[in-house]
């Protein structure tokens, strides 16, 4: 990849809400964009609702592939990980090797069913440690995404929402940040992987503040320009 090349992104869990959200905004942002699943088969099916939807907001030239969450892996730049906490850490270690020197997103929060408005965070911190300590320093593992109600990530308009960028290597974040913007919000800065704990933690509220007022609300940062 060279300095003047947009890089190419793999979304390993990408055809769920949240994974086809962000293929969606990135592929209409001029991204190659993989679509990563377990199988190839939901990998397709995801590629072409993906197509059909961007038909319909006029836009036709997209580059998007539909590949095996291994596949996708090895042939991305930067890999973005939207599965549920509880496939988290197999997904990532059927992908270790080919996550070496690349940029990992991890969307994943350790939500805990049935009670999900309820803050529990694994004893490990977050998942954002978890992913970070399964990989080691040959990875960089950037926290993200995590406070953004996925249905609002499948609108085709810009968002009023930031987004907490965590992880150890600041030149990662600052990718990460980049491709917030692409995908039309905010990113900040907001510290090491140890972060991501109180990142991960605010999903819980926010889902409970979601149900209190029958909102999709997401956070904003004040005080910067």
């Amino acid at each position: 990849m060279t300095t003047t090349q947009l890089p190419v992104l793999a979304i390993l869990g990408g055809t769920g809400d949240l994974g086809t959200g962000l293929a969606r905004r990135w592929a209409a942002a001029g991204y190659q964009v993989i679509i990563g699943s377990r199988t190839q088969d939901k990998a397709e099916t995801a590629l072409a609702d993906l197509r059909r939807v961007m038909a319909e907001r006029g836009v036709s030239s997209l580059n998007v592939q539909a590949m095996e969450n291994l596949a996708a892996a090895q042939a991305a730049d930067i890999v973005a990980l939207t599965v549920p906490f509880s496939h988290q850490s197999s997904t990532l270690e059927a992908v270790r090797e080919a996550l070496k020197g690349k940029i990992l997103i991890d969307v994943t929060v350790p939500l805990v069913p049935p009670r999900v408005a309820r803050v529990q965070l694994p004893p490990q911190g977050s998942a954002g440690q978890i992913a970070q300590s399964l990989l080691g320093e040959d990875v960089r593992v950037v926290s993200a995404f995590q406070n953004v109600a996925a249905h609002h990530l499948q609108e085709g308009r810009g968002l009023d929402c930031d987004v907490l960028v965590c992880g150890d290597s600041k030149e990662a974040r600052g990718e990460v940040v980049k491709l917030v913007e692409a995908a039309g919000m905010r990113g900040i800065h907001a510290g090491s992987i140890a972060n991501a704990a109180a990142v991960e933690a605010l999903t819980s509220v926010l889902i409970f503040i979601n149900k209190q007022y029958s909102t999709q609300a997401g956070i904003r940062v004040t005080g910067l320009e």
